[in-house]
């Protein structure tokens, strides 16, 4: 594959997947993860795509949402780390609020059967959960997103209102440590992650490596909202600087 291919190719499946680390496009591409990094510094500076923690994330705006079941196989050990350690602080009689992300999905799969009241807007996780005896699940309804398995809109912003969590299991498309920020592809989804911000005491964001250094279309809240960050592999000295101006339990798994 002559180089000019190579970069067309690396471009594409970023846009395909919103981003992909080093270690999978030099397994695409079939080249040396040292090639892949020389060739992202320079397709950044093309600006046909942005360099994030340990690979690349696409330059496209108002993306449309990557299918479930694509999602779900994209860095699918990290999140399931991830959402292993988000199980670790539910303790029982908790009311939590999972989204509609996969990390939420896994987190539900292996939610262990206590007493728990989970609000949510994804059909994936109320369908795990439904053979819980002790887990009451209350689903937001309101408009369906097909591709994400989700329920946002008005009628789900509403439900919304009406409700007070402890916990919000939060995840999103970037998280931009420069401007302190957390971003969604489209504003349905923003809209209602800002109302599930609204009603938590706690916000934990669930955000593997491929999301830091990536804004999306539409922004959902600050850092300064943000409780914890789970992540699966550790921040730069540049990160971390950057997160001290909140205050933040980033946890590693």
């Amino acid at each position: 594959m002559l180089a000019a291919e190579r970069y067309d190719r690396i471009v594409e499946l970023v846009n395909i997947k919103g981003s992909m680390r080093v270690s999978e496009l030099s397994e695409r591409c079939r080249v040396t993860e040292e090639t892949i990094r020389r060739d992202l510094d320079r397709l950044e500076e093309a600006g046909r795509l942005r360099r994030s923690h340990g690979g690349a994330v696409s330059v496209k705006e108002d993306q449309p949402e990557i299918p479930y079941r694509i999602r779900e196989t994209t860095h699918a050990m990290e999140k399931k780390r991830i959402a292993d350690a988000a199980l670790a602080l539910i303790v029982a009689g908790d009311r939590i609020l999972l989204d509609a992300s996969t990390t939420a999905g896994y987190m539900a799969a292996n939610m262990p059967d206590m007493p728990l009241t989970v609000l949510t807007n994804s059909i994936q996780v109320a369908t795990e959960l439904s053979s819980r005896d002790n887990i009451e699940v209350i689903s937001t309804g309101g408009q369906l997103a097909a591709r994400s398995l989700s329920f946002v809109g008005p009628l789900a912003e509403r439900s919304l209102e009406t409700y007070h969590v402890d916990k919000l299991f939060l995840s999103c498309k970037g998280v931009y440590l420069e401007s302190g920020s957390i971003s969604e592809s489209n504003e349905l989804q923003a809209r209602l992650k800002q109302k599930m911000v609204g009603i938590a005491d706690q916000v934990i964001l669930l955000a593997d490596a491929s999301k830091f250094g990536l804004r999306a279309f539409a922004r959902v809240t600050g850092l300064d909202e943000v409780h914890t960050i789970i992540t699966d592999q550790p921040l730069t000295e540049e990160q971390i600087s950057l997160c001290s101006n909140y205050q933040l339990l980033i946890r590693t798994v």
